[in-house]
């Protein structure tokens, strides 16, 4: 379901590794950071700032992990690598577009998951790998 009234009456948030500035855009094709598979033809972000922890910590690369305020540019839909799948209907108000993300501002205060907590995610996440299921649809 493509959805841009959202895009305007609610704030998005998208984690990951790269050192941007308001301003500038996330676009498709890059790799997930949680899979090897082809460059991705969809950009991730959340309404929520949890998910978007999740993003940060899990995101690949070296750099600090980044939280950033966004601004769809586009039609907007529910992820569906999360919701149905997962968690019916979109608690995690997670979405995707193909269109690109301006960045607003950066999160710069934000608390990350309990190392445990963050170490099973990434166990479950290798586990996924190992069996060859798809993680990114």
């Amino acid at each position: 379901m493509t959805n841009t009234a959202s895009a305007f009456t609610r704030q998005f948030f998208h984690g990951t590794r790269a050192n941007l500035e308001p301003g500038d855009l996330i676009v498709v094709g890059y790799q997930s950071n949680f899979t090897e598979a082809k460059p991705l033809s969809w950009v991730y972000f959340s309404g929520t700032l949890d998910a978007a922890i999740w993003g940060a910590e899990l995101a690949a690369g070296s750099g600090r992990g980044r939280i950033y305020v966004v601004e769809p540019t586009g039609p907007i839909e529910d992820d569906p690598n999360l919701t149905d799948k997962k968690f019916p209907g979109n608690p995690t108000l997670s979405y995707r577009s193909r269109d690109p993300l301006r960045i607003v501002a950066e999160v710069t205060k934000w608390r990350g998951h309990p190392t445990e907590q963050l170490e099973q995610m990434k166990a479950s996440l290798d586990r996924l790998k190992t069996e060859g299921a798809e993680i990114i649809d």
